[in-house]
């Protein structure tokens, strides 16, 4: 494998050539599986000494290298030097598709990608391809249920960075993103642009089976469950299965004690809010549902359908005795 070219010795496999003995010995082992740095702590192998210290700093949290400007630390010396572009503004990498730069080269990798519509990165589990690694990884905690970012105030686990700091405006109560129609604010913007298709009435998600639109995407996953008759959301006590989360959460009440909602009138409590809601009406006399034959009114839709039967029994009555 190692001949010497000119005082130098040259790689046969891709014919790079080094001063000394050592060099090739070095660079041999990128083409080879060899990891002969491994490290103490959790066992994995390293080609390079190098790589094996800036390892084992992943252990220790040790980070030696600040940035003078504004003095995060990293444990990588490569890592400030990409940092550093954050202050110089240096985009050395231009897109030669756009006008647009940047500043490292593998983001500029990534981003010819959206050009070329290359999506190297496939899921093992269903398939689906994407133009990053970051967004295989997070899509995989879709399959893993993984939940590696957690709310230091309430302790809740989320499978994505964005949806933490989304959850974390609830407990801040920012909202900055502003409805220009009616002035309404959302946390993400996401949210804002499902709100959006409000008042233009846009339903860009279709459902393949019946053809029903929904503005939103999480609408028509849940939609899709009632062709599939999948209930993914199981009761731990009972085993009951549901469709929807919220329905598995109104269910668990009934395992417990806790009634939560309490009637401001008459203290009774209630297990489910739109039980407390259609309560409510007792007091405040609205009578929302109305009889079509006699325009009698009734505060909850149970008693109106009680007393369309007394509707139905009459008309048999009468149908009979002709």
């Amino acid at each position: 494998m190692k001949v010497s070219v000119d005082k130098h010795f040259q790689c046969l496999e891709c014919l790079k050539l080094f001063k000394n003995r050592r060099g090739l010995t070095k660079h041999m082992r990128v083409h080879s599986t060899e990891r002969p740095y491994q490290c103490l702590e959790c066992f994995k192998g390293f080609k390079e000494k190098l790589f094996l210290t800036e390892h084992m700093r992943s252990h220790t949290g040790e980070k030696p290298y600040v940035c003078p400007v504004c003095l995060k630390a990293f444990s990588r010396k490569s890592t400030l030097k990409h940092h550093t572009r954050v202050h110089t503004d240096d985009k050395p990498h231009q897109c030669t598709e756009c006008p647009k730069k940047f500043s490292f080269r593998f983001t500029l990798i990534e981003h010819m990608r959206i050009h070329t519509g290359e999506k190297p990165y496939q899921c093992p589990e269903c398939l689906k391809k994407f133009q990053q690694r970051a967004h295989l990884k997070e899509h995989k905690r879709i399959h893993t249920g993984e939940k590696p970012h957690q709310c230091s105030q309430c302790l809740k686990q989320f499978s994505w960075k964005s949806s933490l700091w989304h959850h974390m405006r609830a407990h801040a109560g920012t909202k900055p993103h502003q409805c220009p129609q009616c002035q309404r604010e959302f946390a993400s913007k996401s949210h804002l642009t499902d709100h959006m298709r409000t008042h233009t009435g846009e339903r860009p998600y279709r459902c393949s089976i019946c053809l029903k639109d929904f503005t939103r995407r999480y609408s028509l996953t849940l939609h899709m469950q009632i062709h599939t008759g999948e209930k993914p959301f199981q009761c731990p006590d009972c085993l009951k299965e549901f469709s929807k989360k919220p329905y598995l959460t109104d269910h668990m009440k009934t395992h417990t004690e806790v009634k939560p909602y309490q009637c401001s009138t008459c203290l009774k409590e209630f297990r489910r809010k739109s039980h407390i809601i259609n309560h409510m009406r007792t007091h405040s006399g609205t009578k929302r549902y109305h009889c079509s034959e006699c325009q009698e009114d009734f505060p909850k839709k149970a008693y109106l359908t009680e007393h369309m039967n007394v509707h139905a029994e009459h008309k048999q009555m009468i149908a009979c005795s002709m």
